[in-house]
Parts: structure tokens; C-alpha cells; sequence
């Protein structure tokens, strides 16, 4: 291991922005699929490893789906958020929000209860375990229905303290935030916090990336590297404190480069930006991973990798008593590695 990854896997982060689904690694989908009685197409796990080839979001999306087929109960639910965590914790992830999109297992005869349970089952081990924190964050898909998404809300009521807020992610195209607007007001008189996805360079990003920030009123921002586009808003997230979750690994997948100058020239102005994984299953590099690539990509010294992982507490939806105790962690580590 090279000294700044030694470096980065010990300094004290959160991640933001991580799909639970995302993390199907394939040894994992053999044995879910073998405990389930499902047959899968393909037969090694080299095999499975070969499938997660795309070039877009759209081609990511037609492998991402019918991957989570292998997850039928909760205990498979639990067992997919329990190895995540426990990958996190090894790369000095002491808090994470995590994403999980329900309408991709309900809409295929698993209960709502199966999924949240599981999840939540994991998050409590895992604390005991391995001393993470983790919160869930419920992602509507928006290339279905707001009524569809009004009526995973309100089947998500009756689990309000597990989980801490909502998203929305899926398919961008012709997929507005303003085709959810109702459905995030309900959610914010329920108690819940908002973000939502703004992918990279995607038909109409600016557009998309007001109406999250002003019409919506987003409490954080996923991706949003395209602000940059338009100063104004710049801006206004940065005056508001608004966290936008970059995922720099993830970004060189569906685009031509990871938007590393885009992310660093945020961070320069003050934005609030934060690195995260994604779907690291399917990107190859988890939290501390995408750290290292946008450091050496960027030329980052240690000090502003420091940065951005204060970013990640400071965009993080835990307590100020909680934030200021992880910045003095990572003070006290940047210290002891002086």
C-alpha cells in the first residue's frame, strides 16, 4: 500500500453518497443466489465481473437492476449492508448515509418491511461491532411515477426513525425534480431531510440543479458537479452550505473523466464538496479509493484531502455536538501524521 493510501484509509470520513444496491459485489451475488434458489446467467464470478461493463448512466442502470433479483429476504438485505460496513470501516468511514431504493425490490413482490428491516438489522451490528455510525436515506426512482413515490413515502411512514431522509435517483431524462415537487413537500412536513441526484452532464443538468436547489429546496445535492456551469448558483450552495456528494471514480465511468478540476475548482469557492463512492461494487473503488484517485488525478496534498473529509462531517446530517467531535478526530490524526 503507498503511503498516501496508508494515508487517506486512516483519516477520519464520512460517506454520503453510497448505494446500498451498489455494493452487490459478485462473490456476494453467488451466495445470495445459490441461498435463494435463483439460477444466475452466468457461472463464475469472473463471469459476473465482465457483466458490469457500461458507458452511460442508461447502460449502468440496464446491469444495476436486475443484479438485485439475488435479494428476496431480509436477511439477505442485512448481510449486503453488513458487508459494506464492514469494507467502510477498514477505510476509516466513521459515519455513512446510505442510499436504498425500495421501489426496485417492492415493484418486484418483496415487502417494504423485508428491505428497511434488513437494512436496519445490519446498521445496528455494525455499530456494535465495528463503532460506525449509519442512517438510511430512502431514494425514490424517477423514472416511475409520483404517484408511485407518494406511495412508497407513504408506506416508509410507519418507519420514520430508521430512516433519516429521502432522495431521488434513477434515470434523469425527462425526469425533473419538479415531477416530485409534491411528493418532497409531504416528505419534509413528515420530518424527513432531502437531497437528490443531479447526475454529471446530463440533458437539461442546470435546469435540474435550480429547481433541486430553488424550487425543491434540497438539503444537500448528489453529484451536482455541473453547477459550475452557472456561477449564480455556485453561488447560492455555497452561501447555504448546501453539500454536494462528488463521486470522482464513478464519474469517469459514465463520462469521458472524472471531473476532477471541476470538484477541486468547487472546492476552492468555498463549496461544500464531499468524495464518496457510489456503487463501488461496480466502479472498483470504494471510499477511500476515490480519495486516492482524485488526489493523484488533482495533485492534492494531504491537507486538502484533510479538507474534504471535514467536508464530509460539515454536509453530514448528524449533530453539531457529533461534527465538531469528528473534526477534532481529524485534527488530532493530521497531528500524529505531521
Amino acid at each position: 500500500m503507498s503511503d498516501l493510501a496508508a494515508y487517506v484509509r486512516g483519516l477520519p470520513k464520512a460517506e454520503l453518497h453510497l448505494h446500498l444496491e451498489g455494493t452487490l459485489e459478485p462473490e456476494l451475488k453467488f451466495r445470495l443466489a445459490r441461498r435463494n434458489g435463483i439460477q444466475l446467467a452466468e457461472q463464475t464470478v469472473d463471469e459476473v465481473t465482465r457483466t458490469y461493463r457500461f458507458h452511460d448512466l442508461t447502460s449502468f442502470l440496464q446491469v444495476y437492476y436486475p443484479a438485485m433479483h439475488v435479494l428476496q429476504h431480509a436477511v439477505d438485505f442485512h448481510d449486503l449492508a453488513y458487508e459494506y460496513l464492514r469494507r467502510a470501516h477498514s477505510d476509516g468511514v466513521r459515519h455513512a448515509e446510505m442510499f436504498f431504493d425500495p421501489q426496485a425490490h417492492t415493484s418486484r413482490g418483496v415487502p417494504f418491511a423485508s428491505v428497511v428491516s434488513g437494512y436496519r438489522s445490519a446498521i445496528v451490528r455494525a455499530r456494535r461491532e465495528f463503532g460506525v455510525s449509519a442512517e438510511l436515506i430512502m431514494c425514490f426512482l424517477r423514472d416511475r411515477s409520483a404517484d408511485y413515490a407518494m406511495a412508497t413515502l407513504l408506506e416508509a411512514l410507519p418507519y420514520r426513525d430508521w430512516i433519516l431522509g429521502v432522495g431521488l435517483d434513477s434515470d434523469e431524462r425527462g425526469n425533473p425534480p419538479r415531477k416530485f415537487a409534491a411528493v418532497f413537500e409531504r416528505a419534509r412536513r413528515e420530518g424527513f431531510l432531502l437531497t437528490m441526484h443531479c447526475d454529471i452532464d446530463q440533458p437539461d443538468s442546470i435546469e435540474h440543479i435550480r429547481q433541486a436547489v430553488e424550487e425543491i429546496g434540497v438539503d444537500r445535492l448528489d453529484h451536482g458537479t455541473n453547477i459550475v456551469e452557472d456561477d449564480r448558483l455556485v453561488d447560492l450552495v455555497a452561501g447555504k452550505g448546501i453539500g454536494l456528494t462528488c463521486c470522482p471514480v464513478s464519474n469517469s465511468f459514465v463520462t469521458e473523466q472524472m471531473k476532477a478540476a471541476e470538484i477541486v475548482g468547487l472546492l476552492d469557492r468555498g463549496v461544500t464538496v464531499t468524495v464518496n463512492s457510489d456503487d463501488p461494487a461496480y466502479f472498483g473503488a470504494y471510499a477511500a479509493e476515490n480519495y486516492v484517485a482524485l488526489a493523484e488525478r488533482s495533485g492534492l496534498d494531504r491537507d486538502r484531502l484533510a479538507e474534504l473529509a471535514r467536508n464530509s462531517f460539515r454536509a453530514s446530517w448528524i449533530t453539531p455536538a457529533r461534527q465538531d467531535a469528528y473534526l477534532r478526530e481529524i485534527d488530532a490524526y493530521l497531528e500524529r501524521n505531521r
